[in-house]
């Protein structure tokens, strides 16, 4: 009785959710525009709102005069004064909460969520699964046991400030009626040895009634994996009523092939695109690629042409000045006290009636050691199609440029870790090379015009990117190997698990 009544209520829920959300959709242009002249007024008195003006900000275009485009080392000053519990700085109040991520240049990087951003990470994630239930008719799912991954939800205190992983962070603020479901056990979840937690999980969940799986795809295909090879059975054998995968982080499509040969049944999945700064995306069509960008969630969104990013004189364009198709460097502008703020991912726009964009790269994780400037979105994609001639299944991939090989030109370097190699390798190689130059114009040119020879392959050993990552400390969470780098840091290193 009482599986039936919650199962209903998420239903009712489900579709007056859905049908409310109609109107942001509609209206996201003006929407956006009032929001960013609500949190200028509501930070006009911050430190950071005196220094730049903000009692004299009334449009778009005069905060973009007087608001310059800034990374964490910009606002790093900022956020050192609020560290040390000072109010009034770059928000009306301190921060609840510091979600503390890796930085490259900067080390540990600690994004504030105030009290005001807090909600919207959560109802970012309600909604995917509201828009999921409605559109599906069936809340089947939310009477069996579910996973959310996330790093340890303990907390450590900065100035009074709780401070942790966003995940962990997320997890003091699952909604009741899903505490009673939800696994692992906190014991297990604040773990910190990804191996031995993951191993933990599954000593969890075996035997359980899995309905709900959430997590990053190299997590969830490690996860499966172990359970595969203690049970000898595909996933859906072990979960018959396993019914959705929720994922993010990173683009699901190359995992896809993995993935279904792993899960050996049908299973839906939802696609979101959450971060540490804030919940933007999610995939509220299922049956259809895109992420519906959520433009009344407390950010205010710019987007920066990506072939302009980084230049003096860029332009900064809003939701109706962006085209179809096209890559943008993301700017935020939150309710959490981040000001223009370059978040380092770039968007292409699917649609805009409503907005729906896909996450297309990374602005710092490109390969132009030669000028062609590839993007994660083009490498996938041409990925993609070469596994559609050639079947095999990748686990991981790293591109990196060859500028001084031994012999012959430079050259594009792939480091691929198959589970299954394709008939023929050289073949395969050709038709990925053929695949990118299609998608990348200035590629094709340097191919052509013999300044770069075709890409190379270098298999790697099962298990490479798992290896590589637990000997950098990187092993589990929300940490991946990017895709593609402008140096040899990460080949060089990968290069010692070839075949």
């Amino acid at each position: 009785m009482l599986n039936f009544f919650k199962k209903n209520a998420a239903l009712v829920w489900a579709k007056n959710h859905v049908q409310k959300t109609g109107e942001f959709k509609k209206n996201s242009e003006k929407n956006q525009e009032a929001l960013l002249l609500s949190l200028v007024q509501t930070a006009r008195k911050t430190l950071f709102g005196r220094e730049h003006d903000f009692e004299n900000i009334h449009s778009i275009r005069e905060f973009q005069e007087k608001v310059p485009v800034a990374d964490y080392e910009d606002l790093k000053p900022y956020i050192e004064r609020v560290k040390k519990g000072q109010a009034n700085i770059l928000w009306t109040d301190t921060p609840e909460y510091f979600a503390k991520t890796s930085g490259t240049t900067s080390g540990s990087k600690y994004i504030p969520i105030s009290k005001e951003g807090m909600p919207f990470q959560i109802a970012g994630a309600q909604s995917a699964l509201f828009h999921y239930i409605a559109q599906k008719n069936n809340a089947d799912f939310v009477n069996g046991k579910m996973i959310f991954l996330q790093g340890s939800p303990e907390m450590e205190e900065v100035f009074g400030i709780k401070t942790g992983r966003l995940s962990g962070i997320v997890a003091h603020h699952i909604p009741a009626y899903l505490q009673k479901n939800r696994l692992p056990s906190w014991n297990t979840n604040i773990m910190e040895d990804w191996e031995a937690k993951v191993d933990k999980i599954i000593e969890e969940t075996e035997h359980e009634n899995m309905t709900l799986i959430s997590g990053i795809p190299p997590w969830l295909i490690m996860y499966f994996e172990k359970l595969t090879e203690k049970h000898g059975k595909k996933i859906k054998q072990l979960f018959p009523n396993l019914q959705l995968l929720v994922t993010g982080g990173v683009n699901y499509e190359p995992y896809r092939d993995k993935m279904e040969d792993l899960l050996g049944g049908k299973v839906d999945i939802i696609q979101t695109f959450p971060a540490s700064e804030g919940f933007f995306a999610f995939q509220d069509d299922y049956t259809q690629e895109g992420l519906l960008l959520l433009t009344n969630h407390g950010i205010f969104y710019e987007f920066i042409p990506l072939e302009e990013y980084g230049k003096p004189e860029t332009r900064r364009l809003t939701l109706k000045d962006v085209e179809l198709h096209k890559d943008y460097a993301l700017i935020l502008t939150t309710n959490s006290g981040l000001w223009a703020y370059s978040i380092g991912d770039v968007v292409r726009f699917i649609s805009k009636d409503p907005y729906r964009i896909l996450v297309s790269g990374r602005t710092k994780h490109f390969t132009s050691a030669f000028g062609e400037h590839v993007i994660a979105f083009e490498v996938e994609e041409a990925m993609k199609a070469t596994l559609e001639k050639y079947p095999a299944q990748i686990m991981e991939f790293h591109l990196a440029p060859q500028v001084n090989p031994a012999e012959g030109l430079p050259y594009q370097e792939w480091l691929i870790e198959f589970e299954k190699e394709p008939e023929n390798l050289e073949l395969f190689r050709n038709e990925l090379d053929s695949q990118l130059r299609k998608r990348n114009t200035y590629y094709e040119d340097l191919i052509t015009g013999n300044i770069l020879q075709p890409l190379h392959i270098t298999p790697l050993k099962k298990n490479a990117f798992h290896e590589y990552a637990k000997s950098q400390g990187k092993l589990g969470g929300q940490n991946k190997t990017p895709r593609l780098a402008n140096d040899r840091k990460i080949a060089d290193l990968l290069e010692i698990y070839k075949l």
